[in-house]
């Protein structure tokens, strides 16, 4: 269970234009990194606080109140044996797919070397490759392996109304229609564009497994 937040009064720049009345919703520090990770279906507290290094325990409770109160995410309890509550992304919440993707494909241009401090995340280069992915005609579920672990992605019109990432050991790998194995410097490359999808293909910093129609698109790039 998250620490109780207290409700207080959402700032407003007080400006009749869409993009303040945005920002007024989700221009708060940690909100779109929260909504990335919910964009991998309902999470916990305790997950989402595992996935947020750095985010305080206070901080991260009042952001999801926030969330709840500006209609972004809901919280629910899950169905028995699991005794335990989940925030996810509402209709409005998921919406920011699109945002959240032009802020990752703006922001590549800055993920030079990798900092000794900087914490990292497998499905943090979930946004970024999917769509890399989608501009081939993907369709289907890809699972994607990395040496900082593994996701599954759905393309197309297969993550409608659902999840756009998940975790992806174990089992999950399965369900896929495709795999994918690659290094976070290729993701990284890809999408700053200074790699093309085909040329790593062709290279072999991504290897393509699978024999269906999805791992064929993929592999002839």
């Amino acid at each position: 269970m998250p620490p109780r937040s207290s409700t207080r009064p959402r700032r407003s720049y007080d400006q009749y234009c869409a993009a303040a009345r945005a920002l007024d919703a989700v221009g708060d520090r940690w909100t779109l990194l929260i909504v990335r990770e919910l964009l991998a279906g309902p999470r916990r507290y305790t997950d989402l606080h595992a996935d947020l290094p750095g985010v305080s325990t206070d901080v991260l409770a009042s952001r999801l109140k926030d969330m709840e109160q500006g209609g972004i995410a809901s919280r629910r309890r899950m169905a028995a044996p699991v005794s335990a509550y989940v925030y996810e992304l509402t209709p409005r919440g998921r919406a920011l797919l699109p945002v959240l993707e032009a802020l990752g494909e703006w922001g590549a241009a800055d993920l030079g070397e990798r900092a000794a401090t900087d914490a990292v995340r497998a499905h943090w280069f979930a946004l970024p490759l999917r769509g890399r992915l989608e501009a081939l005609g993907g369709h289907g579920v890809v699972h994607v392996r990395l040496d900082e672990g593994e996701f599954l992605l759905w393309l197309g019109d297969a993550g409608a109304g659902r999840a756009v990432y998940a975790d992806g050991g174990g089992e999950a790998e399965v369900c896929a229609d495709a795999r994918v194995v690659l290094s976070a410097e290729v993701c990284v490359a890809l999408a700053r564009g200074e790699l093309g999808w085909g040329d790593a293909v062709r290279s072999g910093g991504v290897v393509v497994e699978g024999e269906g129609v999805l791992a064929k698109v993929l592999r002839e790039g």
